[in-house]
């Protein structure tokens, strides 16, 4: 008996399952950290990059308010908690490193007031915001 390729019956390939997650997540992450820009820019804060990405690694989004430079890591998830859980000391490492030098490419510098947010987006789309989340810097 001689068997016929159905594209339409076979499973799809574990890479392009891969690649159709990543494409959701990254889809997710963006329509999070619209969603919080937009939140800060209510508030007053002006948006100077999204994804900034330095040679330390990548800053989801950078705001200059009153107190001076905003960094903030988007984390989205079902829940609140799995947002924070999802947030690793290294990471926290890698976006210090790149804050530095995005602040250094700045009018004041490195003498410029900065502060660290984590904001979290859950399952329902509502916005938590924790500031100063990485303490002192």
């Amino acid at each position: 008996m001689t068997r016929h390729f159905d594209p339409g019956t076979v499973a799809a390939t574990p890479v392009a399952a891969r690649q159709r997650r990543g494409k959701c997540a990254w889809l997710a992450g963006a329509a999070a950290e619209d969603s919080v820009a937009r939140r800060y820019e209510q508030a007053g804060a002006r948006l100077l990059a999204k994804r900034w990405r330095g040679k330390g690694g990548e800053i989801d989004l950078v705001l200059r308010d009153e107190t001076g430079l905003v960094f903030v890591e988007v984390k989205a998830a079902r829940s609140f908690d799995r947002a924070i859980a999802a947030l690793s000391p290294r990471q926290i490492g890698r976006i210090c490193t790149a804050a530095q030098e995005f602040s250094g490419s700045q009018p004041d510098g490195l003498l410029s007031d900065m502060r660290f947010d984590l904001a979290m987006v859950d399952g329902q789309g509502r916005v938590e915001v924790l500031e100063n989340a990485f303490g002192e810097f």
